[in-house]
């Protein structure tokens, strides 16, 4: 009977504890490809990106033209006045300007990537607290991004709150 008694309670409790937290899961949706690029800081980073952008394809194309001159210097009929030794030289350092060149354009990607990492993560991480803090303020338990979803069920938009919380109209 006693058994009896505790498994009552236990399935009771289970019952209880499930219904509360039904109660709070309230889902809602957002977007943070929508929010972000909305936010101050992005247009800044943006363009602070941009230039950086330029500014890495200004040098490789620098390096380019260089090289290019270099190997017209090689092609051309004015190599008789070099030596054999000078001659070896140059096509050596062309090569180098070639491998160079090729290596620059990889490592400009990364840095690029690395720069929007730097310029984006702070945004991208006051709006991920703009977003827990309106969840805890309206009582949702649960917040999925619009772009992770296919089909949801019916769900309230977190937009526009979290808009309002970080003053963006």
């Amino acid at each position: 009977m006693k058994k009896i008694v505790t498994i009552v309670a236990v399935v009771m409790g289970l019952v209880v504890a499930g219904n509360s937290v039904k109660a709070q899961s309230k889902i809602g949706v957002i977007s943070l490809q929508e929010l972000i690029p909305t936010m101050p800081e992005y247009k800044k980073a943006d363009t602070a990106l941009n230039d950086y952008q330029n500014a890495l394809g200004q040098q490789f194309d620098d390096m380019r033209r260089e090289f290019s001159e270099q190997d017209s210097l090689l092609n051309s009929k004015d190599t008789l006045k070099y030596t054999k030794a000078q001659l070896e030289l140059k096509k050596k350092n062309l090569s180098d300007m070639y491998i160079k060149l090729q290596g620059f354009q990889q490592q400009s990607q990364q840095m690029y990537q690395q720069k929007q990492q730097e310029l984006i993560a702070p945004i991208q991480k006051k709006a991920v607290d703009a977003v827990n803090t309106v969840a805890k303020e309206n009582g949702y338990g649960y917040v999925i991004t619009k772009e992770a979803l296919l089909v949801s069920p019916p769900a309230d938009d977190l937009l526009p709150l979290v808009k309002k919380k970080l003053g963006i109209k």
